[in-house]
């Protein structure tokens, strides 16, 4: 009878259980493990960060707190050349790839399912499984015909070269967004004849742009960051910030590299921050 009686509660139990979501949060040892992880990730950057307010040369040996070094990257030409062609050629590519992303994403999301689809999905997503190296070969090859028949070597070729290696970057979160976006507005708006393109831009871009922001925000960071196929692409003279500090360390290291990458740290972090908080606004 007990048996017969513990049946069904056991089965309620059961299904309370078997209701609650899993989260993975919730795991034992979780906080711990996370722990671990941004230790592992951030520590490293603790003494970059550190000795860039060395007062002396060496990037290993403690000499006291200073701005020196700050004020030596600030002063310095060559930095100030490259760090402003960074800043336009990662301005450029960001938004030339947030476009094509925009656009790439609509294309494989908002439309009926078609041939070729999955095909279009994997060239889109394909840089991010070749090697850079394997890219920046590709590109220097085209590139160097080009120049061969237009005698044109202005950095044109860095914007072009970067927005193709950051399109699949931006696509992602854009596609994730419309992935997550309910398609009901967009179809009440059909309902009253409303145009594709003014509902697209009185519907579904609002709704899209912490996507979009998200994308932009990735595909400059990559931008600005990136050193083999600037390296590969660049002609003489066309230095960015990466591939200045590159030759740099080649020659002499001095805590004026720290600073540098204190500073762009600084920028990454920010940027960060904004979208995060762009978008959370936005959310609410």
């Amino acid at each position: 009878m007990y048996a017969v009686r513990s049946g069904p509660v056991l089965v309620k139990i059961a299904n309370m259980m078997f209701k609650q979501k899993f989260s993975v949060t919730r795991m034992p040892g979780f906080s711990v493990v996370a722990m671990i992880c941004f230790f592992a990730l951030y520590m490293p950057l603790a003494p970059l960060v550190i000795y860039s307010f060395n007062e002396g040369n060496n990037i290993a040996l403690w000499e006291g707190f200073s701005l020196r070094w700050y004020g030596s990257a600030w002063e310095n030409e060559l930095v100030q050349g490259a760090a402003i062609r960074s800043l336009i050629i990662a301005s450029f590519a960001s938004v030339f790839a947030t476009i094509f992303a925009t656009m790439a994403a609509l294309g494989t999301t908002r439309t009926k399912p078609y041939r070729g689809q999955m095909t279009i999905y994997a060239m889109i997503n394909q840089p991010l499984m070749v090697p850079e190296i394997v890219t920046a070969v590709a590109l220097l090859i085209l590139f160097a015909l080009i120049k061969q028949a237009t005698n044109y070597h202005g950095f044109a070729y860095l914007i072009i070269a970067h927005t193709a290696f950051c399109i699949p970057f931006a696509y992602l979160p854009i596609k994730a967004r419309l992935e997550g976006m309910d398609n009901t507005l967009e179809i009440a708006a059909a309902d009253l004849y409303a145009r594709p393109f003014k509902t697209f831009r009185r519907i579904t871009l609002p709704l899209l742009l912490p996507g979009i922001f998200a994308g932009a925000m990735l595909a400059f960071v990559i931008s600005l960051d990136d050193v083999v196929i600037t390296e590969f692409v660049k002609s003489a003279g066309q230095d960015t910030l990466p591939t200045y500090m590159l030759g740099q360390l080649r020659r002499a290291i001095t805590p004026e590299i720290n600073a540098i990458s204190t500073v762009l740290l600084g920028v990454s972090v920010l940027l960060v921050t904004l979208i995060f908080f762009m978008s959370r606004k936005r959310g609410n």
